[in-house]
């Protein structure tokens, strides 16, 4: 389960969170777009919303999307973006049984909150079982290359710099964790700051497909 302090850490973020310099926030937007507009989807669970980033694009292209968050404060940013009557907003934890949707969806996408969650295996179990047939699961993540190094979910406020805790979960870690659970990959792809391919990549994506 995570830790009451990320949630207070992203309620405490979502003030500037869209304003400030965020390299891994703007490429995750673009990965999302670029990997998912070739995908045909009526219905979306987005996991971590946010303040809405990709659930404007998603609720652009969808008949509904339910968009999760565990932060109030990064989801009321959002809810003031996004007045659709196509999305409905859900607080809730992704690493408890999901009953934040009783409806299967045709796409489920998870943007850079896994970082936060230690347990990979029930994520994925869940997003199985809410997964129409031949549905996707898109998650992008930070890269473990990045982990690694010691690159954490980080923002300053008033108190300082403040460094969100974190699990490094190797790129086997997502392979084992969708075998287990009856989803096989469709696309693996890093992506790199200025699509320098010779640095360290920055993030890492992946498209599951229910087999």
């Amino acid at each position: 389960m995570e830790p009451q302090s990320v949630r207070q850490s992203y309620n405490s973020w979502s003030a500037t969170y869209d304003t400030v310099e965020n390299k891994t926030r703007d490429l995750e937007g673009r990965t999302c777009g670029e990997i998912l507009s070739n995908i045909q989807f009526e219905t979306v669970i987005e996991l971590g919303c946010g303040t809405g980033k990709n659930t404007i694009w998603l609720a652009e292209r969808a008949k509904h999307v339910t968009a999760v968050d565990l932060s109030e404060e990064m989801q009321a940013v959002a809810k003031e973006k996004i007045k659709g009557s196509n999305v409905s907003f859900e607080l809730a934890s992704i690493a408890q049984p999901w009953n934040f949707s009783v409806k299967k969806a045709d796409l489920i996408t998870c943007s850079l909150i896994l970082e936060h969650i230690e347990d990979l295996d029930l994520v994925f179990e869940q997003a199985s079982q809410h997964l129409n047939p031949g549905g996707h699961f898109y998650i992008c993540e930070l890269h473990p290359f990045k982990q690694y190094g010691g690159t954490k979910a980080r923002f300053e406020n008033e108190d300082g710099l403040q460094i969100l805790e974190c699990y490094t979960h190797n790129v086997s870690d997502y392979f084992h964790a969708a075998g287990k659970n009856g989803l096989s990959l469709v696309h693996l792809d890093e992506w790199f700051d200025g699509d320098d391919r010779t640095t360290i990549p920055r993030l890492v994506s992946f498209l599951f497909e229910v087999k």
